[in-house]
């Protein structure tokens, strides 16, 4: 069934479950901050994040800038500046898929079905693999070339929906295959194609002594 859903455009792929900071400032989503706050119910404090295709405008190029699948995040906390800003706390929540864009106000709105994330029997036993090689790569981007053999696994989540999307999240990708980690049809999917990005980094990381320069667990506010 499809529903309405105000739109954040951002130069970045939000997946469930994943913390997102922003700083609001734009009248526009002051206005939607607003509205929300209204809202008796934390969970349906809910706007979608989707993300701004590399070197495409939304003024000049409407839907086709953005990518066809987003994740709604609900609002969390706020603080109310003294100027009307806001600095506000989001938690992606579940996905979407874009089916039409309004772009007759100043806060875009989309037409979007909410998509399920389907299980089957196979994603146990690709859990295990992924998060074995999600903590190779974890050590070797800690500085520390683990040999396969004297890999521990790391306590990491039992869902393998929920690990799918944390391996979605933490990974060094380029935003294309980030999100096509986030549309994968179901957990299987998601979870073959994390496991497969895995190896090849850890292959590479290997090979060449060298590990991406960037902070994980560093998570700046994004800004509207």
């Amino acid at each position: 069934m499809a529903a309405s859903l105000p739109l954040f455009p951002l130069n970045t792929v939000l997946v469930p479950g994943l913390v997102l900071p922003l700083h609001i400032f734009e009248p526009r989503y002051r206005q939607l901050v607003e509205e929300l706050l209204l809202l008796p119910e934390e969970q349906d404090r809910e706007f979608g994040v989707i993300a701004v295709r590399d070197g495409q405008d939304l003024s000049r190029d409407g839907i086709t800038a953005l990518y066809p699948v987003g994740t709604a995040t609900v609002l969390r906390q706020h603080e109310r500046l003294d100027d009307g800003r806001f600095d506000i706390v989001t938690t992606g929540s579940r996905r979407f898929r874009l089916l039409a864009l309004d772009d007759s106000e100043p806060l875009l709105r989309g037409e979007v079905e909410f998509l399920d994330d389907v299980a089957s029997d196979a994603d146990a036993v690709l859990a295990a693999r992924v998060a074995r090689e999600f903590t190779v790569y974890r050590s070797v981007l800690g500085g520390r070339l683990a040999q396969d053999e004297d890999v521990e696994v790391d306590d990491l989540p039992d869902d393998p929906a929920v690990l799918a999307y944390l391996v979605t999240a933490a990974m060094v990708l380029p935003a294309d295959e980030r999100q096509e980690l986030l549309a994968a049809p179901d957990t299987a999917t998601r979870l073959a194609r994390a496991r497969q990005a895995l190896v090849r980094e850890n292959a590479l990381i290997s090979a060449l002594g060298a590990v991406p320069a960037i902070e994980l667990t560093a998570i700046n506010p994004s800004v509207n």
